[in-house]
């Protein structure tokens, strides 16, 4: 039940392909808060998706920004101040992409053409976004931005590739921009890192099946599901959260924390006893 925790702020959503995206999500529920948002994404996502469906069903305005464009960036800030009638409350930045993870590249045979735009689609794109904003003073005092990571930062996962690297960049980034950000507007920035999760761009990592088992057997409260981190979101953005910056939030049901659980035992042993028979 929406309670209006975010009534009268105005916010940016990086990302919002489709409805399964977590973007997509969290741009509901801040509407369902109260929220007034601006919607982007790069021009070719707005031809692949279907977030003007989004836009007309929230009342948003939608423009396009390339993420790794300070031009782009700059005239989204100027846009969106416009339209919403007054600075930005909060950012959300849900960006990711691997061409070595999308060409099937292993980790250890890179095209490093192809990790170097990975790098600043997935990663430098989160400085970028912050620096516009700090150079246009597009932040109002308290703001929140949040960038969307995954525990392969701190991690192996054998097939996430350089998304692993991109994501461990995205986490330093959040934390010396936001201590930054704070000592100048006391903006917070933080990034979460939420369970696997079924969007579209997720399920396109191989074996994302088996992280998704795995995580959610091992996880005492299950994997989070983007509606869940959504609301995780929510609460960021709000001013229940004002003295939380600079930090990895773990989304993701006690995975994180988790050694060893007794539903990812029983399977391992079962798996043991079939392999004997």
């Amino acid at each position: 039940m929406a309670n209006g925790i975010l009534k009268g702020k105005r916010g940016i959503i990086f990302g919002a392909l489709d409805s399964k995206s977590i973007a997509w999500k969290v741009a509901e529920a801040a509407y369902a808060e109260g929220a007034e948002i601006v919607l982007t994404n790069a021009p070719i996502a707005l031809r692949m998706g279907t977030i003007n469906e989004l836009a007309e069903k929230i009342g948003a305005k939608v423009i396009p920004a390339d993420a790794t464009s300070m031009d782009d960036l700059k005239a989204l800030y100027e846009g969106a101040i416009d339209h919403l009638g007054g600075k930005i409350d909060f950012v959300l930045h849900s960006i990711g992409m691997s061409v070595n993870v999308r060409k099937g590249k292993k980790y250890y045979e890179q095209n490093y053409d192809w990790t170097m735009k990975g790098y600043d689609v997935s990663a430098l794109s989160f400085h970028k976004t912050m620096q516009a904003a700090w150079e246009l003073d597009a932040l109002n005092k308290w703001g929140s931005v949040i960038g969307l990571s995954y525990i392969a930062a701190q991690r192996v996962f054998h097939t996430y590739n350089d998304m692993a690297d991109n994501k461990a960049m995205l986490e330093s980034i959040a934390r010396s921009f936001g201590y930054h950000y704070g000592l100048r507007k006391k903006v917070r920035v933080n990034t979460i890192s939420q369970s696997p999760t079924d969007t579209t761009a997720g399920s396109g990592v191989a074996g994302f099946d088996g992280f998704y088992r795995f995580a959610n057997d091992l996880s005492p409260l299950g994997n989070a599901t983007s509606e869940e981190c959504a609301d995780y979101c929510i609460s960021l953005f709000s001013n229940y959260t004002r003295k939380v910056t600079m930090q990895n939030l773990f989304h993701d049901g006690g995975f994180s924390f988790t050694g060893m659980s007794e539903t990812a035992m029983n399977t391992y042993l079962k798996m043991m006893d079939d392999e004997k028979k």
